[in-house]
């Protein structure tokens, strides 16, 4: 990483308020130019020696620092960036944990990546298997039609700990940076001293708008989340296309639900005066019954996120939020939690009314009926049994194994009832952060609602042999083939310990 330098201009903050990000319909290149449009409409923040450019889609934040005063097109990384991220957004150094990314010593179009230790200390380079990316371009942007230098950033959500798949907040990260220019000379932060105080870190809203195509909306309630209610088959469960940015395979749904209006339809009741509504469910076997929930939403209102309330009046009508307004989760009909319904098809309705004379009476033609299995039961994980030979190897044993073709074999069992499994894992640990894959299984749709299995034997031939004597964590892991409208949802595991040794 570069070094810290006495010369220190920072930027400060004449007012913290949050920087909003866009989304971005297409990943973009960073190795096109800025002007090359993918970055039009981007989120922006100015700082006193360029601005910031910002959108996200719904696995890579992309940063372009846009350097207009750097005008010297220095060779090498006497020119560098530091950029920082509170990973636990808790507005404090925690060591270990927050993230700083800078270059590779000679490489300007290598990222780095570092932990923090402390104020103003770091880890040295972590090993590189980030996903996250970096590019320098000297030339003009729509800032400056002067050449200057830019660095464009991919960084990887799972990396600063950011989902947009947050069903009850707005997600958001909080970020500072430092660039350094040889010519002209000036190294500046942003905010002043942000790597040894994190309080003044600028914070960062993520999009998650994106625009789901008009013909895979439903006609009122158009999506659930982010998946289009046009992709939920009759047994309630979907199966988005190949390349969407939210993947679904025969997905059930769990944990809290948004509900989303088609953004038309809504325009057009909200301007025509239908603005109430209720909402019916179904649960399996039973009646239709008002469902009944209070959520909040966040709503920009020019300069911040004001947090607002919604809820049913006392017969059970919801009110339209306006549509010309810019929140959190645009068109939000409802927002629910679903971890207390036991696993079944649930029928959901809403259904809009408008006033005739002084009666307020259903429209059919604001209507829809939407079925959805709703399933948060985990699946069933064990590892039922470990053998050395025939003879049973119990937890905190140690083993001897012998030469090969000598060592053990294992039972699991990975099922869900429900038939909405969709990975499992058997793997060890052991040594210093060491790892080794002994099975897997993942879903695919030729396994339809896929239950997994009981008492499975591993290897199904022969025996495994570890790969050093150590003491071994086995792991027995399975995630569910449940979704919240963001992305899957649900994993679950179990262990054994154990200690072998090879004669």
């Amino acid at each position: 990483m570069a070094k810290l330098r006495s010369l220190s201009i920072t930027s400060p903050i004449v007012f913290a308020l949050p920087f909003k990000s866009e989304w971005a319909q297409v990943p973009i290149d960073l190795d096109a130019p800025v002007n090359s449009g993918a970055w039009d409409d981007a989120g922006t923040l100015k700082f006193s020696r360029g601005v910031v450019l910002a959108k996200n889609d719904a696995r890579f934040l992309y940063l372009a620092l846009d350097v207009v005063e750097d005008t010297g097109n220095d060779t090498g990384t006497n020119d560098y960036f530091w950029l920082t991220f509170d990973v636990n957004r808790d507005r404090a150094i925690t060591s270990n944990s927050d993230v700083n990314y800078a270059l590779y010593p000679g490489q300007p179009n290598k990222l780095g990546k570092q932990k923090y230790l402390g104020p103003g200390r770091w880890t040295g380079l972590l090993p590189d298997t980030s996903l996250s990316e970096v590019r320098q371009e000297f030339g003009s942007s729509m800032n400056s039609p002067n050449s200057h230098r830019i660095w464009k950033f991919k960084i990887d959500l799972s990396e600063i700990n950011v989902a947009i798949s947050w069903p009850l907040s707005t997600p958001y990260t909080y970020f500072g940076f430092r660039v350094k220019s040889s010519s002209p000379g000036f190294t500046t932060d942003f905010p002043g001293n942000f790597y040894k105080d994190f309080a003044k870190l600028r914070q960062l809203v993520l999009s998650r708008k994106p625009t789901i195509p008009s013909k895979d909306l439903g006609p009122v309630v158009g999506s659930v989340g982010l998946i289009p209610t046009t992709k939920i088959n009759d047994s309630g469960r979907a199966t988005t296309d190949p390349g969407y940015f939210v993947p679904a395979d025969n997905a059930a749904f769990g944990g809290t639900l948004n509900l989303i209006g088609n953004r038309v339809k809504m325009q057009n009741l909200w301007t025509s005066g239908q603005k109430k509504y209720q909402v019916h469910i179904t649960p399996p076997g039973g009646s239709a019954q008002k469902l009944i929930s209070n959520w909040s939403n966040y709503r920009w209102n020019g300069s911040t996120y004001i947090l607002e309330t919604f809820g049913p009046s006392s017969l059970g009508f919801y009110e339209l939020a306006d549509p010309s307004k810019d929140y959190s989760i645009d068109d939000l009909l409802i927002q629910f939690p679903t971890t207390a319904l036991l696993p079944g098809l649930y029928s959901i309705s809403v259904v809009f009314y408008k006033r005739v004379g002084f009666v307020d009476l259903p429209d059919p033609t604001a209507s829809q009926t939407i079925d959805l299995y709703i399933d948060n039961h985990l699946p069933e994980v064990n590892i039922e049994s470990i053998k050395h030979g025939r003879t049973e190897v119990s937890a905190c044993a140690i083993e001897t194994i012998g030469n090969p073709p000598d060592g053990i074999n294992f039972r699991i069992t990975a099922f869900d009832p429900q038939g909405n499994l969709r990975g499992v894992s058997f793997y060890a640990t052991y040594g210093a952060g060491q790892s080794t894959s002994i099975y897997s299984e993942g879903y695919d749709s030729s396994k339809g609602n896929w239950q997994g299995f009981s008492n499975l034997l591993i290897p199904a031939g022969g025996n495994w042999r570890p790969p050093q004597s150590c003491a071994y964590s086995f792991i027995v892991s399975a995630t569910a083939r449940t979704t919240n409208g963001y992305g899957y949802i649900g994993k679950v595991s179990n262990h054994r310990n154990l200690t072998l040794l090879l004669g």
